[in-house]
């Protein structure tokens, strides 16, 4: 598999890491989830990110619903000139797509859209949440910045919470003024959507093979990915 060379972190002032679970004897997490180093990370192969999500099949239908949520927030974000990535309104507004990270998490991760809540650390960007685990041990967010590319970051706040609470009068876990404090709150994992998506889908099938000792029977994109943490033959 080829390096994609837009993995690496944009010039932006965010650690990067990939928040997931073990894989297995392959990978250890110590808890309910692990943070990776990217450089740990197998590399993808930027050809298949075209915003189609071909490796999940045909797209389907749009869901009228998610078509009136999404258009709804595109008009919010545009007011204050942002705009949504495609291949996330592509994956939130079509049938066969739309909930299909929910059905394959291991730790009861759900779709939850959040309205766009400004960035606690850099003027004029913001960020929409679009999924979080059960316990609300990791939320995961768009960031948006003007004229500039969306990416993902992740982080243990949920900030419409935060900032709903500091709205309210309400003592909260975080400073929310304290640019450094929430800098270091929030982590770069992927430089677009269909990134995140394809690897939190492939790491969470892979769970399962691991786990369910059903090695022999992976398909090729899940054992290329496999062989990044054990090369054929190489002992565990």
């Amino acid at each position: 598999m080829s390096e994609q060379s837009g993995s690496d972190p944009p010039s932006v002032d965010f650690d990067a890491a990939w928040c997931a679970t073990d894989l297995g004897r392959y990978r250890a997490c110590r808890y309910t989830y692990e943070y990776y180093s990217a450089e740990s990370l197998p590399p993808l192969d930027s050809s298949q990110f075209m915003g189609s999500f071909r490796w999940l099949g045909d797209a389907g239908d749009p869901i009228p619903r998610q078509v009136l949520k999404l258009n709804s927030l595109a008009r919010d974000l545009a007011a204050r000139g942002l705009t949504l990535p495609q291949d996330f309104v592509t994956f939130q507004t079509t049938e066969n797509l739309y909930g299909s990270l929910d059905e394959v998490s291991v730790t009861g991760c759900w779709t939850n859209l959040s309205d766009p809540l400004p960035s606690p650390v850099e003027p004029d960007a913001f960020l929409v949440r679009f999924f979080r685990d059960q316990q609300d041990c990791v939320i995961w967010y768009l960031y948006l910045r003007p004229m500039s590319e969306a990416f993902v970051v992740y982080s243990d706040l949920d900030y419409e919470f935060e900032y709903e609470a500091r709205r309210d009068g309400e003592e909260t876990q975080t400073d929310l003024a304290d640019a450094e404090e929430q800098r270091a709150a929030i982590l770069w994992c992927a430089p677009s959507f269909e990134e995140f998506a394809y690897r939190f889908w492939i790491e969470n099938r892979l769970w399962h093979a691991v786990n369910d000792r059903e090695l022999p029977l992976l398909e090729p994109r899940l054992q290329d990915y496999l062989n990044h943490y054990a090369p054929p033959g190489a002992p565990m």
